[in-house]
């Protein structure tokens, strides 16, 4: 039982997951801070931290539409395929920077899934 433990511990400490989601206000601190330094952000690590923290929201968020799909219930939205919705920073990050900085303690997946439900309502 005590090695069972051990495992469990050992496994929580090495999980790949953050243990705590990166919230709006972290998000576009980061993203102003990168965009201050002009060229020189393409050279620094939060560049790829923000997109693999968007692209993550992504994946989540295709997943929950498409086994709400496979569950023969409505999904909560209806983005076009894969690889069509297309969205740039800009536009995520002018959504982004519309929630009042009092809510910007919600995480970036929350946010983001908020974006494309509205940017992509079942008609």
């Amino acid at each position: 039982m005590r090695r069972r433990a051990v495992l469990g511990a050992l496994l929580v400490m090495l999980s790949p997951v953050a243990a705590q989601a990166m919230t709006v206000d972290e998000f576009l601190s980061k993203a102003a801070a990168l965009k201050a330094k002009g060229m020189a952000a393409m050279l620094s690590p939060d560049i790829g931290l923000l997109r693999d923290e968007v692209k993550a929201a992504g994946e989540s968020y295709r997943a929950e539409i498409e086994a709400a799909r496979a569950a023969g219930t409505a999904p909560r939205a209806c983005p076009p395929p894969k690889g069509q919705a297309k969205v740039d920073s800009d536009t995520l990050l002018a959504s982004f920077r519309t929630i009042p900085p009092a809510r910007r303690t919600m995480s970036v997946k929350t946010a983001f899934f908020s974006f494309m439900d509205k940017r992509y309502p079942c008609p």
